[in-house]
């Protein structure tokens, strides 16, 4: 069976600011329409013409995978079809159960147990849905023939770079007009593989162009140029961001990663060997070749059973910046305040700063729980975030700057805000307890989580023993970076620790019943703890089709995996704890995001799929 192409979640590093998700994982539910009832109320004729509309061939691309979906009439007068992923050299394969009722399309590809749902717009040239195959994806055709005969100013191909935090990701758009010269338009984010993503309010008058991306919750706006050969704007996704695009003469296709086969589930005690095969080619020529000095330290624990691996220049007592899974810490300290009675999930956070910080809104304000699902409505940065020290962005921001935004922006609420990512909200949730508790982030950390699971490499300021552990942070390039120092936004990011730590917190969040060993009962947190991590991973609000977020950790509802990951300057981390199948994965590299995404989230991903023996995404992807 052809896998057409699905992944878990896309990376979500603590600096990255597209944020493309576009293959999480989703739910497949069913399409519940009376077809017959349909057939009678639209009579023979009527549904003979809505169904000729759409015969014909058309293209898209899902993924890195380019597709083309013919549709045939029957002689019966229903449909038929098939279709091609041309990438794998897949094609003919057969659609099923076709369902036309108004707009909405649906068909069935039994052979790889797929299925496309979505509408018909633009008069049958545009088919705009979701492909679901164990996961959900934005997956739109367009009619091969579709072309206006007067071509607009920006129709055509265009390539632009947005500048990510430490990456930089190509964003491709690619803009036609139909048969009646109305104007459609995909993007492409290359480097994250997500193909595809519509566009919508496309608005072209003069030489102003503008756009939505509603996927991604994203705008541009801009102009064309005089000569017609460049597009120079803005791009907004919770914070503006120069994009600019040049005029293309042909698409960038991007290769489909390669798959390495699938075998029996991987024992923890045998996923060394696994590895030390599996990762050989970039110890040899890749990301962790020598001179290089990337090194990556992976905990693995399945059943009890505890693993700790490192390769290239990382040892076992390494230590790293773990970036945003710092914001799932500060989303258990939460939930053991408010088992102690200190806080409320309900509570305003207005009600926890220093009085007169900010305003009373008029309607609903933003309060403890809305920080900890990312539904507070505020964006992923201030924009009082100016930076002295690019390679040190966060040092300079302290909780002066942050009263200061809020003083002028407030903490009213939208009536129902929706799921964005912010980093914002979760250095305002640190802020907070801090100030609720009358100590600093760090002294707050240790009373209440690593004191009591005896973390003592996992910290916010090193130790001269650990300072010496400290492995020097790279960026994918390989080029030495900055360590990051956080102080207003300690809680979204600012934890340093090892793997053999990561891995106890793992252990913890796996076995809440055992987390506090009885030579650490003398902590006040030790008493709440086990309740409180139960409380943190309680499912609060929905991210995306297919994962709910609970306080900070996403997780996974087809696979019941509680997840995050993280980035910094110089450094790129990952974790994922799966209850129900009792394991759970730790990746630390001293590497941050570079176009082909998080180093730590492909290996984390591979031993995943190693441990629960499905085909894993080859380790030589990244070289």
């Amino acid at each position: 069976m052809k896998l057409l192409y699905g992944v878990n979640r896309a990376p979500e590093s603590f600096c990255s600011c597209m944020k493309i998700r576009a293959s999480r994982p989703a739910i497949c539910r069913p399409l519940l329409v009376l077809l017959l009832m349909v057939v009678a109320l639209l009579g023979s004729n009527g549904l003979a013409q809505q169904q000729s509309s759409i015969v014909g061939d058309y293209a898209g691309t899902l993924g890195p995978l380019h597709l083309k979906l013919h549709i045939t009439s029957k002689p019966d007068g229903g449909l038929a079809g098939t279709l091609d992923s041309v990438d794998q050299n897949a094609l003919g394969l057969p659609c099923e159960d076709f369902h036309l009722d108004g707009n909405a399309l649906a068909f069935r590809v039994p052979s790889v147990q797929g299925r496309w749902k979505g509408t018909v717009t633009n008069g049958g040239s545009v088919l705009n849905g979701t492909w679901t195959q164990g996961s959900e994806m934005p997956l739109t055709f367009i009619r091969e023939n579709a072309s206006a005969s007067k071509r607009s100013a920006v129709d055509g191909v265009w390539l632009g770079a947005l500048k990510a935090g430490p990456q930089t990701l190509r964003i491709q758009l690619r803009i036609q007009s139909d048969s009646a010269g109305k104007q459609m338009c995909f993007l492409d984010s290359l480097d994250q593989g997500a193909m595809g993503l519509g566009c919508d309010n496309i608005k072209f008058e003069g030489q102003k162009f503008s756009f939505d991306v509603p996927a991604v919750k994203g705008h541009w706006e801009g102009m064309l140029s005089p000569d017609g050969k460049n597009l120079q704007g803005t791009w907004n996704q919770g914070m503006p961001m120069p994009l600019n695009f040049e005029w293309q003469s042909v698409a960038v296709t991007v290769k489909p990663p390669s798959v390495d086969p699938a075998m029996a589930p991987v024992k923890a005690d045998d996923l060394q060997s696994v590895l030390d095969r599996d990762l050989a080619e970039s110890l040899k020529s890749g990301a962790l070749a020598p001179g290089t000095d990337t090194g990556v330290a992976i905990g693995v624990i399945d059943h009890g059973v505890k693993k700790v691996m490192t390769y290239g220049a990382a040892k076992p007592e390494s230590i790293f910046e773990i970036g945003s899974i710092t914001k799932t810490f500060t989303g258990l300290i939460l939930a053991q305040m408010v088992a102690q009675g200190t806080v409320r999930l309900d509570e305003p956070v207005r009600e926890l700063l220093p009085p007169g910080t900010v305003s009373k809104p008029d309607g609903s304000e933003i309060t403890l729980l809305d920080l900890a699902t990312q539904h507070s409505g505020l964006p992923r940065m201030p924009d009082n975030f100016n930076p002295a020290d690019p390679q040190n962005p966060y040092a300079d921001y302290h909780p002066a700057n942050l009263y200061a935004y809020l003083a002028k922006r407030g903490v009213g609420k939208p009536a129902n805000p929706e799921f964005l990512y912010s980093n914002l909200g979760f250095g305002l949730l640190g802020q907070a307890l801090s100030v609720r508790a009358g100590m600093s982030y760090s002294d707050l950390l240790h009373k209440e989580i690593t004191g009591p699971l005896g973390m003592v490499d996992t910290v916010v300021v090193l130790s001269p023993d650990q300072q010496k552990r400290f492995l020097a942070g790279h960026t994918a390039a390989h080029q030495p970076a900055h360590a990051w120092d956080l102080d207003a936004f300690a809680g979204a990011g600012a934890i340093r620790s090892t793997v053999s730590d990561m891995l106890t917190y793992m252990e913890a969040n796996l076995h809440p019943e055992k987390a506090v060993s009885s030579n650490a009962r003398h902590y006040a947190g030790a008493k709440t703890l086990s309740a409180a991590l139960v409380q943190s991973h309680e499912l609060r609000a929905d991210e995306v089709p297919g994962v709910r977020i609970a306080l900070a950790w996403a997780y996974i509802t087809d696979t019941g995996s509680y997840w995050h990951n993280g980035a910094t300057g110089g450094y790129s981390s990952f974790a994922l704890f799966d209850p129900r199948a009792d394991y759970g994965v730790v990746v630390l590299v001293n590497m941050s995001l570079g176009a082909k995404g998080s180093f730590a989230e492909l290996i984390g991903q591979h031993i995943v799929q190693r441990l629960t023996g499905k085909p894993a995404i080859s380790l030589n992807n990244w070289q």
